[in-house]
Formats: C-alpha cells, sequence, structure tokens
C-alpha cells in the first residue's frame, strides 16, 4: 500500500468486512468516537441502548447497528454508511454484513470503495469469511486490503498470533488472479489500540495505526481512461433568450472534460468537439471526474439519452457491444440459468438481457471455481450476456463505472444481480 502524502483533502470510500463477531460496527465506532464525529446526543442514545441490551458498558458497534434486529443479535445486516473527517481527508465506510447469506450486501458496499478492511478475530484466525470477502473486494477491484487483526487483548497481545495471520492472508491473496497489496494491523477496537492511537501494549508493532495508514493512503487512480459522459437528458429551453441552447447533462467519469476536447458519441461513433462546459449555471474551463455537467458540442448532432460522450484520445478507448462476459453476484431467490431473461441497466442505458452461458461459479473460500449450470442467491460467477441493445462497455478493472451493469427481475422490478465486465465483444469501437 502506498503511503504518499495527500496534498489535498481527498474522500477516502472504505468498505469493512468479516466474520460475525469480528468486530467490524465497534470499529466504525471506536473511528467515530476518537475523531469526535459522534454527536452528545447520539452517545446519550448509545449508552441508554447499551444499558437496555445489558452490555454493561457503552457498546459503540450501536452508532452503527441502526436496525432493531441488528442491535438484538449482536450482527450486522444491511449495509450502513457512516462519514467523518479529518484535517487530512474525509471517509466514507460501509459497515457490511459478515454472514455468507448476506454476501450480496458485501458486494453492494464494496463495489465503490477504494480500499477493503477486513477484520479477523485474533482467537480463531483466518476462516472461511476472511477468504470470502478477500476475495470479493478482489473481484470488486478495491485497490488494497487492510487486514484488521482485532481483538488481539484476548491472545495476550501476542506477535506470533498476529504474524500468522498476517501470512495466512497473504498467502491466500497472492493467489488470487487479481493482486492485491495487503497491509496488517494488530488492534483491539474496544479499547481503541492502533485504530487511531498507537498502542502501548505491542511495543513489536512498528507500523502506523489504523486511522493514520487510511489518512495517508493515495486512492488516485494510477491510470485514467479518458474522460466519459453518460448523457442522463438533453437540455432543450422551451423559449427565451435561450430557445436556441442545447446541452447534454451528465456525470463526468474517469477524467477531465474541457471546452474544445475532441469527443466521439457513442453508439453512433459521430465525432465533434466540445464548445463549453456549464456547471452550477456557469460555464467552466474543464470539470473533473464526479462533476455534474451540461456540455454544448460544435455540431448539431444527434445526441440522446442513454449515448456517451467520450474523449477521442482516451488512452483505452470503451467497447461498443451487445456481448459481453462478466463476473455476476445474483441476488434473487430465483435461480440464474441459460435462457433467463433480465432488463439491465448500464450507465443511463436499459433494454433486455438474456444468459447465453454460465462458464463458472466462484468458490468463494479458496482462489479456484467450479462448473456449474445455474446461479442461486449469494452465488458470484461468470457468465456471458446478449444485450438487446448495444452498451458503450469498459473492462471494469480498467473503469469501474464504465464496467458494471445490473441485471432487473421483470416481474417484481427489483435488482437480481450485479456485474463487473471482464470482456466483451466490439461491435465497433471509439477511435483513440
Amino acid at each position: 500500500m502506498s503511503t504518499t502524502a495527500i496534498a489535498a483533502r481527498s474522500t477516502l470510500r472504505i468498505a469493512t468486512a468479516g466474520s460475525v463477531d469480528d468486530g467490524k460496527s465497534t470499529l466504525i465506532g471506536r473511528l467515530l468516537h476518537d475523531t469526535k464525529t459522534v454527536f452528545e446526543d447520539q452517545l446519550k442514545a448509545v449508552e441508554k441502548a447499551s444499558r437496555r441490551y445489558g452490555d454493561g458498558e457503552t457498546n459503540l458497534a450501536l452508532l452503527t447497528d441502526g436496525l432493531r434486529a441488528e442491535r438484538e443479535q449482536g450482527i450486522t445486516i444491511d449495509v450502513a454508511h457512516r462519514y467523518f473527517a479529518t484535517p487530512a481527508r474525509s471517509f466514507i465506510v460501509a459497515d457490511t454484513p459478515g454472514h455468507a447469506q448476506y454476501t450480496r450486501n458485501m458486494v453492494t458496499g464494496a463495489s465503490t470503495s477504494d480500499v477493503a478492511i477486513v477484520l479477523v478475530d485474533a482467537r480463531h484466525g483466518v476462516v472461511d469469511q476472511t477468504r470470502r470477502h478477500a476475495l470479493i473486494a478482489s473481484l470488486l477491484g478495491v485497490e488494497a486490503i487492510v487486514v484488521a487483526v482485532n481483538k488481539m487483548d484476548l491472545v495476550g497481545w501476542s506477535e506470533d498470533e498476529f504474524l500468522r495471520i498476517a501470512s495466512d492472508v497473504r498467502t491466500f491473496v497472492g493467489a488470487l488472479p487479481q493482486q492485491l497489496p495487503v497491509t496488517a494491523i494488530p488492534m483491539s477496537a474496544l479499547l481503541g489500540d492502533n485504530v487511531v492511537d498507537g498502542s502501548r501494549h505491542m511495543p513489536w508493532y512498528v507500523g502506523l495505526p489504523l486511522l493514520e495508514l487510511l489518512e495517508q493512503f493515495d486512492a488516485t487512480p494510477s491510470a485514467l481512461p479518458g474522460a466519459r459522459v453518460h448523457v442522463q437528458r438533453v437540455i432543450r429551453p422551451q423559449g427565451g433568450p435561450q430557445a436556441d441552447f442545447r446541452g447534454y447533462a451528465g456525470v463526468v467519469a474517469a477524467g477531465t472534460l474541457s471546452a474544445g476536447d475532441a469527443v466521439t458519441v457513442l453508439p453512433s461513433g459521430r465525432t465533434t468537439t466540445v464548445a463549453a462546459v456549464h456547471r452550477w449555471g456557469a460555464v467552466v474551463p474543464a470539470a473533473d471526474s464526479g462533476h455534474a455537467v451540461v456540455v454544448q458540442l460544435a455540431d448539431d448532432i444527434d445526441v440522446a439519452r442513454g449515448d456517451v460522450l467520450v474523449v477521442s484520445h482516451a488512452s483505452v478507448p470503451p467497447v461498443v457491444t451487445e456481448d459481453i462476459v462478466a463476473d455476476l453476484c445474483w441476488m434473487i431467490d430465483q435461480p440464474l440459468v441459460v435462457g433467463s431473461r433480465h432488463w439491465f441497466k448500464h450507465g443511463t442505458r436499459s433494454g433486455h438481457a438474456v444468459v447465453t452461458a454460465i462458464e463458472h461459479r466462484y468458490d468463494l473460500v479458496s482462489p479456484d471455481h467450479e462448473p456449474a449450470t445455474e446461479l442461486v442467491l449469494n452465488d458470484i460467477g461468470r457468465v456471458h450476456l446478449r444485450l438487446g441493445t448495444p452498451i458503450v462497455a469498459d473492462v471494469y478493472a480498467h473503469h469501474a463505472e464504465g464496467g458494471r451493469l445490473i441485471l432487473i427481475d421483470a416481474a417484481t422490478n427489483t435488482t437480481a444481480g450485479a456485474a463487473m465486465i471482464v470482456s466483451a465483444t466490439a461491435t465497433s469501437t471509439a477511435p483513440s
């Protein structure tokens, strides 16, 4: 993991994962408490709830376990997002469930994260859920894994136990197809050792405490594929002084879009240049990734919702395709089989999709996979999809936002699966 100093305040997205009772919610509660992000009335409510549930002391896990069932059972069921900040940067933390039956929730929480914190109970060591969450994190393209070896106070602050666990995780991650850097930290979330401050109980550990490590983590992508804007809406005022205005609203992804940039409109393939970029009602010279913009083009060409504006000099041009291969997490009770038909949504484009093949199902507790004829709830496998309308696809590993899509159950209109594009067969490609 890089510890390059962050020159300007930035937001780091974090997913926490681990087996049941490893202390995920307690860790996040400790971060919130020790960074003074908790309001006094919130803390009093947690103290009251702790007494009601018989915890005997302030249970910081209750700061994140918001559902009544979570508090009563002492487990995480749904994904809870929490926000806090330090002078160095801002953080968004997704507290994801540990139960295998909530794998889909872990996928949801990790899909937008930069770093995954995988907790391990020092008493139990690496278990199947540890391997499951490390594999899912690698499939979802996080940039690094932090192994938080928790509850070190219950193993006598043993350096040998910590080193054994750290080695086991590194060995497992090293065998995965997607290689990730792994950093291990011994800690006690309950007592606060190596969470925000260092630990006097473990003088043998010479690394950084968790918060300091996260503050210094460099989340800047090593290479951007080139700006894209998925068109959400065509802006055309009806009458008035702006009657001739035509702009295209969307969010910039994967780079910077500037006035004067040559762009290709996909899937049509027509080329033009950016005449102006509007943000917050004013013309700006450029907009960065994540900025909502309205783009004016130099030429009057046909652009509609679902089209994508791509800078023509993109280092990794997307592919216009109707056939994709993807790693898919299945999220509903009805099994996915070859021939299954669903709606799909990719960016601002939607249409019909049919499953043409299922290659395999991931074991999830080993680097291996097994042949499969169907995927059931919480399975992750590799599938082939034929789409009813072409999309502008990126490989997920190169550009996550352009490389993911969802399948929607047509009968219930619920999300049935989340897909990460592995490869795509080109109908045509954007010029480089």
